[in-house]
């Protein structure tokens, strides 16, 4: 069932006038997961106590699971395959790995709107606008947290989940963010149950016949986020 979930106007999720960018930082290569974790947790604790802006984080993982706190043991297929993290971030087990871009959204609500509801709304919006840049129909779902996209060439009723989404809010920072299948191994998915459906598969954009580099989706990432948020500004250097 398409996803009756609410629409975003254009402003609902935009700072207050005056407000300053939302810091855009990359990191080539690919960064361990528990350093990820600490950094945002660290990041988060500042924009909560007003010392550092709000920030997106774009990162790639070495391979590996997460488990987030709906996770459920029989949906881990292949417990020895990759490392398993367990983290705080909503939602089931999902798969990290390079070619995927993880952006880590640390965005402060009550500067904005304090609306969960509006805010994963927001973040699906940002990742179809981001599809349609290069030709591909990302859609929302009612009953399925994510994006998705419609494979008839594999049989009617078929889809496959190209965007992943997880969140976690404290004093209403938000963290963790969404993962967007680029040029990732999909056969690394095969050793859990991605987000707990076991229906449908998984794709990426290259497997979908957009041979699109890292760079090239996120200038595309960036456009769209400042179209559903606001201003960015490019920064350098470690994150934390």
């Amino acid at each position: 069932m398409v996803n009756a979930r609410l629409a975003v106007a254009p402003d609902a999720l935009r700072p207050a006038p005056g407000s300053p960018p939302v810091e855009w930082l990359v990191t080539e290569g690919t960064t361990a997961y528990p350093a990820a974790e600490a950094a945002m947790e660290a990041h988060v604790a500042a924009i909560a106590r007003g010392a550092a802006r709000e920030r997106v984080w774009l990162v790639e993982h070495p391979p590996l699971y997460t488990a987030g706190t709906s996770a459920r043991d029989e949906d881990l297929v292949a417990p020895d395959r990759f490392p398993v993290h367990r983290t705080g971030r909503g939602g089931q087990y999902t798969y990290h790995g390079p070619g995927q871009r993880v952006a880590y959204v640390m965005l402060d609500l009550a500067r904005r709107r304090p609306d969960l509801r509006l805010y994963v709304a927001a973040l699906e919006a940002w990742l179809i606008a981001t599809l349609d840049a290069f030709t591909v129909r990302g859609e929302r779902r009612e009953d399925r947290v994510g994006v998705w996209v419609r494979r008839p060439e594999k049989g009617e009723g078929v889809e496959d989940k190209i965007a992943a989404i997880g969140i976690r809010v404290r004093r209403w920072v938000t963290f963790h963010g969404i993962s967007l299948n680029v040029e990732p191994d999909l056969s690394h998915f095969d050793g859990i149950v991605p987000c707990g459906v076991r229906r449908h598969g998984v794709t990426s954009l290259v497997d979908l016949g957009r041979p699109v580099t890292m760079p090239e989706v996120d200038a595309v990432l960036r456009g769209r986020f400042e179209a559903v948020f606001g201003e960015t500004v490019a920064v350098d250097g470690e994150a934390g």
